[in-house]
């Protein structure tokens, strides 16, 4: 896999107590950065609009807009209020498709790593 984060994860990363604001940004500081593009505030606005996520939400819209317009197959998440929710799927998935563009799987990195046989 290629690990990307967004350039709303960094700001997510800046926030709170500078201290470990600056650990988290150490972290993910040689990691690719995908920008933010009208293309996804755009499909972030119709995640919303089409109530597959709520308007109160807008980030997290934009988590996983910013995923599909720039071609993620994986968002990782722990959020299951409103990204790694089974019951928001179809509509994120309708409309992300609806948008000519492939929904990315959403799923907590537990769910990404891979078994090994015993």
């Amino acid at each position: 896999f290629d690990l990307f984060v967004s350039q709303l994860v960094v700001r997510e990363c800046s926030g709170g107590d500078p201290e470990a604001a600056k650990d988290r940004l150490d972290t993910i500081a040689r990691i690719p950065v995908l920008p933010i593009t009208i293309e996804a505030e755009s499909l972030a606005d119709a995640l919303m609009q089409g109530h597959a996520i709520p308007s109160s939400q807008p980030r997290d819209a934009l988590h996983i807009a910013l995923a599909a317009t720039h071609g993620v197959q994986y968002l990782v998440s722990w959020n299951f209020r409103h990204i790694v929710n089974a019951s928001l799927r179809p509509a994120i998935e309708g409309i992300c498709r609806a948008g000519q563009y492939a929904p990315p799987i959403l799923c907590t990195p537990e769910e990404l790593l891979e078994v090994e046989d015993d």
